[in-house]
């Protein structure tokens, strides 16, 4: 098994999820350029945090146009695996691939700290290693990371079972306790909090080890 890496102008995350991928779960990784199309070979792509493009629009605004987004967006469609993390949970809702949007914080402040959350895993392919109500801890750090969507899209969301990660005390203001969506298939799962970050026992725990690994079982 390969895991694609998308790399744009602005990613800052890249390699802490290469590390965490190849040196902590055991899989080897791809790095993918913001120019490329050909995802052959892959059976998972990562979106990773950082900041697309300069963020210069918004989150994620100029990310969606990418070549890589193009083939991305059939790979997801015909059933792959892809994970945004952070500035990768905005670049998929502005890829249509997750609803709603990723907008400033509550308070106008950027977020750096662990952060509590509850797993509902539903179908969601990669969390398949946590059981359901599991309380988990990630770390977050972001400016825009508030998920907001229209109360009828939230209520349906969460009949189907896409809320998949909820924060056991909001950080910032995002609705229903939103913190990661997975689409109805449960092979796209966009999450604020860093589980890359969260796979060592020394440096930041080991709850962000079993959502890689995932791509194993």
């Amino acid at each position: 098994m390969t895991v694609g890496i998308v790399v744009f102008p602005g990613s800052n995350c890249d390699r802490d999820v290469r590390w965490a991928l190849e040196g902590c779960v055991g899989l080897p990784t791809r790095f993918l350029w913001h120019e490329d199309r050909d995802l052959s070979g892959l059976d998972a792509v990562v979106i990773p945090g950082g900041f697309s493009y300069g963020d210069y629009l918004r989150c994620g605004a100029i990310a969606r146009f990418a070549p890589v987004l193009e083939s991305l967006r059939e790979f997801a469609q015909a059933g792959g695996a892809v994970l945004g993390i952070c500035n990768g949970f905005q670049v998929l809702t502005e890829l249509g691939l997750l609803p709603g949007a990723l907008t400033r914080n509550a308070k106008l402040h950027f977020l750096c700290e662990p952060t509590g959350l509850r797993v509902q895993p539903g179908l969601c392919r990669w969390l398949q290693g946590y059981a359901h109500d599991e309380q988990i801890v990630l770390p977050i750090a972001h400016g825009e990371g508030r998920y907001q969507c229209d109360p009828q899209q939230l209520a349906e969301l969460e009949a189907n079972g896409q809320v998949v990660l909820r924060y056991a005390s909001n950080p910032n203001g995002s609705v229903g306790d939103v913190a990661g969506l997975t689409n109805a298939t449960g092979n796209v799962l966009g999450l604020m909090p860093h589980p890359e970050r969260a796979c060592d026992p020394v440096t930041g725990g080991l709850d962000g080890h079993r959502l890689l690994a995932s791509l194993k079982r």
